[in-house]
């Protein structure tokens, strides 16, 4: 008789019993709801529960609000209440590319669960939850059953970027979009502890579920990424097993769509999601469910990832809470500068083991209509070696300085760097500094546009120069725990630096010519009087063909040698000062 009673209460607070069944769950695990019936949900949820807040975070392009649900047991439901003890928060969100949008249903789901129904109320026991069902919202309602060629359902679904046509998945750096600018608030206020991105992937077909990626590779201090690597990706591993959903790590090909030619690892940049999070010092997960499951299958491996990370983050949110202030801490340090050079870019090495790969069984044959190599996946479930490239080097480095110094006029830049929580002192008077910085050569852009923009390519050369900084510089001072984000927007050679999408394009700019009737005469009066000039010169003509049937070219390289060329041509205007009294000088003085 007690079982019975025991049986029928579990009824009772069932989803059903409730009237709490998702529009997923109403439409056979089939469907998923349209942008108006989510907010709906939220809002049901919310009013349902003391322990969920439904809110926004700010508004699209369209128009639309971005939807947040804050879960606490406390009712802690804005930033200036989060305790300093005993909590973490974690941030988890769906629908940055709106067409894989399992983690949306999933994460409705589990908040039912959690929060109504309470089944899983102890996953609140030391966490505050923060839920973006949707952040793409404009391109979730661009909806309809083509816009994933590969994905096995939903009915119909989202698009992959936004209405301005921009992947907010490439854009944390740079910031381009309104929604990455109040995400990036919005993260700014919480400051979470854990982040998880709800992804599905594309590729070769296999038979996981779910891969993951992690940063675990050496863009986080080194006690970060150990918490990463042995307490939270060797528990959450222990636990999905057990749970029946087995995971592998993020399935990038060597030879794509071949994984039997191997499999490498990555080091995320930081216009990824968890990229960004990872040069902020924080664990980012990202969960890419397979395409080529159906939905179901998919919604719920990731429903299971998501719990399972959830009862790890409480039975370890107080060695996440040290850890995560370790890392603050060393990064604001002078340690974290003077140890080694900072990895800006990484690459694997070539160094692999051997590991085995659930795959899919495939043949392959030359096409017929393209000429190219076709993969047929026959669908028989096959398990077989292959190299797994797990080790990472650094192939761009820089030496961080003390302080960075920004002239007033890059105020799009100094915005930008505000916008991520980096502090900046204005300076009150000009001051003029020996300060280190860079000369760009062979530059060049990308022709076809990338994320709205033309990335750049260049070499570079390490200068020192005399320079008068205005009133209203920026004076960036590295000792704070933002300094691996100063170092990626503002080292040209970052990965997503600002140099490499275009914020500085103007000073590659030539803007002064010279008429060819008087570099015609300048350059023969030159070279009369510079023998050095004309060797240098006629082995410029001996070696590069193109520029000694150029006429036009010739004499502007003569320009160039002249007093007249514009000394700020190619030259970084933001400096480096790495003489501690000469920063303490300028934070003196104003």
């Amino acid at each position: 008789m007690k079982r019975l009673i025991l049986v029928l209460l579990a009824l009772a607070t069932s989803a059903g019993a409730t009237g709490m069944d998702t529009y997923y769950e109403k439409s056979g695990y089939k469907e998923t709801p349209r942008y108006a019936e989510t907010v709906e949900f939220c809002e049901q949820l919310a009013e349902a529960s003391s322990w969920l807040h439904y809110t926004n975070f700010g508004n699209s392009p369209q128009g639309r609000e971005l939807p947040l649900v804050i879960a606490d047991r406390d009712g802690h439901f804005y930033p200036q209440q989060k305790p300093r003890e005993g909590k973490v928060v974690l941030l988890v969100q769906a629908g940055i590319h709106s067409g894989e949008i399992d983690g949306k249903d999933a994460g409705l789901m589990l908040l039912r669960d959690i929060a109504v129904t309470r089944e899983y109320q102890h996953l609140l026991d030391h966490i505050t939850l923060l839920f973006i069902p949707i952040f793409n919202v404009d391109g979730h309602e661009r909806f309809g059953p083509h816009s994933r060629i590969n994905q096995n359902g939903p009915v119909e679904m989202g698009w992959r970027t936004t209405s301005q046509n921009l992947n907010l998945n490439r854009d944390y750096l740079k910031a381009d979009a309104p929604e990455m600018r109040a995400w990036i608030a919005l993260y700014n206020a919480w400051q979470p502890d854990f982040f998880v991105d709800c992804h599905v992937t594309d590729g070769a077909d296999y038979q996981y579920v779910l891969t993951y990626l992690l940063d675990i590779f050496g863009n986080m201090s080194p006690g970060l990424s150990e918490w990463t690597r042995d307490v939270y990706l060797t528990g959450v591993e222990e636990a999905m097993t057990k749970a029946g959903v087995e995971i592998f790590p993020y399935v990038y090909l060597v030879d794509w769509p071949n994984p039997k030619a191997g499999i490498k690892s990555w080091v995320s940049t930081p216009r990824f999601s968890n990229g960004y999070t990872s040069i902020r010092n924080r664990p980012g997960l990202l969960i890419e469910t397979h395409m080529l499951k159906d939905y179901r299958t998919r919604v719920d491996a990731t429903y299971e990832m998501l719990k399972q990370t959830m009862v790890l983050l409480n039975k370890e949110y107080a060695s996440l809470t040290d850890v995560v202030k370790e890392a603050d801490r060393f990064t604001a340090g002078r340690e974290f500068r003077d140890t080694a050079l900072f990895p800006l870019q990484f690459e694997h090495s070539e160094r692999a083991v051997p590991i085995e790969f659930k795959g899919v069984d495939f043949q392959v044959r030359e096409s017929d209509l393209t000429g190219g190599m076709w993969y047929r996946f026959n669908g028989k479930p096959v398990t077989f070696k292959t190299p797994y490239y797990n080790m990472q080097i650094p192939t761009a480095e820089a030496d961080l300085p003390e302080a960075y110094i920004i002239p007033p006029q890059w105020q799009s830049v100094i915005e930008r760097l505000e916008l991520h929580g980096i502090e900046l002192i204005r300076l009150d008077k000009a001051h003029t500094l020996s300060v280190d910085t860079y000369r760009f050569h062979n530059v060049s852009w990308q022709s076809s546009p990338f994320e709205g923009r033309h990335p750049l390519s260049f070499e570079l050369e390490e200068i020192s120069v005399e320079k008068t900084y205005p009133a209203g510089s920026a004076l960036v001072n590295m000792n704070q725990r933002g300094a691996r984000v100063i170092a990626h927007i503002l080292e040209p050679n970052g990965p997503d630096s600002y140099v490499y999408w275009g914020f500085f394009d103007a000073i590659f700019e030539q803007k002064e010519y010279a008429e060819s009737y008087v570099m015609e005469e300048m350059a023969r009066e030159m070279l009369a009087a510079d023998e050095e000039l004309k060797k240098t010169f006629e082995k410029k003509k001996e070696q590069d063909q193109e520029f000694a049937q150029n006429p036009r070219a010739i004499l502007n390289w003569f320009f160039q040698q002249t007093p007249y060329w514009d000394d700020r041509k190619n030259v970084y205007p933001i400096g480096k000062i790495f003489r501690r009294d000469a920063m303490k000088s300028l934070m003196n003085s104003d």
